[in-house]
């Protein structure tokens, strides 16, 4: 490989195969808590703040659709916090995820609604440890469709984990963010490269609406 070869040149025709949509997506809307969106906090990502609003529109368009939406949050068991293993300790931000803690609570534009499901996970993936792909299964759904945080963290273990699952994967661009562009851009690169597809959100929302209709 040449030093001066680009990355999408050294993966063409290896990597990055379309896995498109199937019969029924979800919208999964990973993590978005104010932790992510609150100046001065320690998990705050000024990229999220972008991807919330973005995500916002797409959450309208979804329930318009008739579009099963599930939400995921993280939350731990203070003051012991045995249920987050070793990624509290590696991680000890995570400790801001507990019960009652503002920083805990989902940002106001994209509140869940009282028919959405609601997955609360301790680890990176909103699949591990958690009841997500059953609920997926039982309800038809072939394809998820990712909106949410961090690019590099929850999404990206989530998106290789949903491969795992046998679903679909599509991740939306412009409703996903990171606290620095680096991490956000190389995840997505690989994501894209491996584990799904990621696309814009008005390709994402033109494939709900043919789903829909």
């Amino acid at each position: 490989m040449s030093d001066t070869q680009s990355a999408s040149d050294n993966y063409q025709g290896v990597w990055g195969q379309r896995i498109g949509f199937g019969r029924k997506a979800a919208l999964l809307m990973i993590d978005f808590m104010q932790g992510y969106t609150t100046p001065g906090a320690p998990l705050y990502a000024p990229g999220v703040v972008s991807a919330v609003e973005q995500a916002a529109g797409l959450l309208a368009l979804a329930r318009e659709c008739g579009t099963l939406v599930v939400h995921t949050n993280i939350r731990y068991q203070a003051p012991h916090f045995a249920d987050g293993g070793v990624w509290v300790r590696k991680a000890p931000v995570m400790k801001d995820m507990v019960e009652g803690n503002p920083l805990a609570e989902f940002c106001a534009a994209v509140l869940p609604r009282a028919e959405e499901a609601v997955i609360s996970k301790q680890y990176a993936s909103a699949f591990f440890g958690t009841s997500l792909a059953s609920l997926l299964h039982a309800q038809g759904v072939d394809t998820v469709v990712l909106a949410g945080c961090s690019t590099s963290g929850c999404i990206r273990a989530s998106a290789v984990d949903a491969l795992q699952h046998g679903f679909r994967t599509i991740v939306v661009r412009e409703c996903v963010g990171d606290r620095h562009n680096d991490p956000h851009e190389a995840n997505l690169f690989d994501i894209d490269s491996k584990y799904g597809d990621v696309i814009s959100r008005q390709h994402a929302i033109e494939q709900l609406q043919r789903l829909a209709s």
